[in-house]
């Protein structure tokens, strides 16, 4: 279908078709027609397939009417993830509305200096383009007035969730007139998503276009496995070395990882620029344009890039880290093979990473093919998926470990299952024990004469015993042993601790007689009683914590 055909008003038409696009995308073919009828949209679909234009070609047709409220605000509000996204979503509009007269964007991104926006925001404007933070920053500063906001944008709401940016799109939600058209725009509309759309908009259309890349798409995927950090280097080095290779751009997880990338690639010769979050809005600006120019030959980038890159000249996609969202990849991968190119996706994964390649491959519906470089092949055997020492539980044919362990013939042993032999010296169940004296029971005080008989033989301590080897003493091993008759002088009976426990007894007795503060006691028993500060130490033992103190 023709966008002559979507009801497009002649002078936007004109810019499109001057831009060279002739024929629309599934997803511009009803998410246009559907939003000229004013009506709130829910649509889901994969990157590349027309998202920009089709949100901006209906709301910039809107703005040939005039508007209800006399105001310099915006009457057309985008919300992007990302800097660059919000740059090529104003650089779209501009295209689409060179036609109109007085048609004016504005960009609010954070990394920039906040004169220029000032500056756009001071006069009245048509669209404006803004990251959810620094749009926050101009709304608390009473910078930007939303009074005659006819059309709300979120574009790539899910990945403004993901990057945590709920709490500011339901501010800047908020101040936004309720009498709006609201248009989302996310590459899945379920869970978090779906109650924020739920939230925002009104009696929504819904248009899901097909949420994956199609399977005869022109990206030829590769599966590179590596050893090792030294390993993926030096696969690095041979792919951009490839002659094939025009530009390239190399996915890596960290802000750090893409500087320390990018300087290992100037030091061997390539002409490289890294791109973070952390960089000035400036700084990223040069080096976009250093690619595009084609200055730059390779980029190193964190998934910043992932989105709002559009390059013709992009051969290679390499994705040094693999990223930890199946969703990351499809986007990543997107930046080559634009426009209905041919491109090539490299992915370095290690040893133990198969269970993110196969996250991949199920949200793909595609499988990696698994390559090697000559001479440069991998020594080790990749892992079929999660190692067992993750978390895994293991086979129940294997040897376990913790509570409930299995027995040889099979059944599975309780917590308190002692019938098998003992290991350690087999004792008799602690009920039956002759030892419990601390704990309120006693195997022989029961009724009936059930004691048991004891040996003549000296026991003694057993651990000493079983230490001196196999003479006239048995080992503690020995079953058999252990359970003959005990001798009567038995250190650990109850009536050896009782006779212990009787001498106790007697010496805190004997204590107690002589108590502090006991003065009288040589009186009564005819000796001259002992004043505080008597030192004599004529023969009587001295009693007394204070004379211990004075000597």
């Amino acid at each position: 279908m023709s966008f002559s055909e979507l009801g497009l008003d002649p002078l936007i038409l004109k810019s499109v078709l001057a831009a060279g696009y002739e024929n629309a995308t599934p997803v511009q073919q009803q998410a246009i027609p559907a939003a000229l009828t004013g009506r709130d949209l829910l649509v889901s679909s994969h990157t590349g397939s027309g998202k920009t234009a089709a949100f901006l070609l209906p709301s910039i047709q809107r703005l040939q009417a005039e508007p209800t409220v006399k105001s310099i605000g915006p009457r057309v509000l985008v919300l992007t993830p990302t800097r660059e996204l919000a740059l090529q979503v104003e650089k779209s509009a501009m295209t689409y509305g060179k036609e109109l007269r007085r048609f004016r964007t504005a960009c609010l991104v954070g990394g920039a200096p906040y004169g220029l926006q000032l500056k756009r925001l001071s006069q009245p404007v048509d669209v404006v383009v803004a990251t959810p933070g620094r749009l926050i920053d101009h709304l608390e500063r009473g910078k930007i007035d939303f009074s005659r906001l006819e059309v709300l944008v979120l574009d790539e709401a899910d990945r403004m969730l993901d990057m945590g940016f709920v709490d500011d799109i339901q501010a800047i939600a908020a101040r936004c007139p309720a009498e709006r058209q609201t248009l989302l725009f996310s590459a899945t509309l379920d869970g978090v998503v779906g109650n924020l759309a739920r939230e925002l908009t009104r009696d929504a259309q819904r248009i899901e276009i097909e949420a994956v890349p199609h399977k005869e798409s022109k990206i030829e995927q590769r599966l590179l496995f590596a050893d090792n950090m030294d390993h993926k280097n030096r696969l690095l080095d041979a792919l951009l070395r490839d002659v094939d290779m025009v530009q390239a751009i190399v996915f890596a997880s960290t802000k750090r990882s893409t500087e320390e990338i990018s300087d290992l690639l100037a030091d061997s010769g390539f002409a490289s620029d890294a791109l973070h979050g952390d960089m000035q809005q400036g700084q990223r600006n040069r080096a976009l344009q250093r690619l595009r120019e084609g200055r730059t030959k390779v980029l190193v980038a964190t998934d910043v890039a992932a989105r709002g890159i559009d390059v013709a000249t992009i051969s290679h996609v390499i994705n040094f880290d693999l990223p930890r969202q199946a969703e990351d990849y499809v986007h990543r991968i997107g930046r080559t093979g634009r426009a209905g190119r041919t491109g090539i996706a490299v992915s370095f994964a290690g040893m133990r990473e198969g269970g993110l390649v196969k996250n991949i491959e199920r949200y793909t519906g595609n499988r990696i093919e698994v390559h090697t470089l000559p001479g440069l092949e991998p020594t080790q055997k990749p892992a079929s998926g999660r190692p067992a020492s993750a978390g895994r539980p293991r086979s129940n044919n294997g040897p376990r470990g913790g509570f409930g362990d299995k027995r040889p013939d099979g059944h599975k042993r309780s917590f308190g299952d002692r019938s098998e032999p003992r290991s350690y010296g087999d004792r008799p169940p602690r009920g039956d024990s002759r030892d419990n004296r601390d704990r309120g029971y006693r195997a022989d005080a029961r009724p009936g004469g059930e004691r048991p008989a004891r040996s003549d033989a000296p026991r003694g301590n057993r651990f000493e015993q079983a230490a001196r080897g196999p003479s006239d003493v048995p080992r503690m091993t020995d079953e058999r042993a252990l359970r003959e008759p005990k001798a009567e002088v038995n250190g650990n009976s109850v009536e050896y601790w009782e006779k212990r426990e009787r001498e106790a007894k007697a010496k805190a007795a004997a204590a107690a007689t002589r108590s502090y503060g006991d003065r009288n006691k040589g009186a009564r028993s005819g000796q001259p009683a002992r004043s505080f500060g008597n030192d004599s130490r004529g023969g009587s033992a001295r009693v007394g914590v204070r004379g211990r103190f004075k000597d």
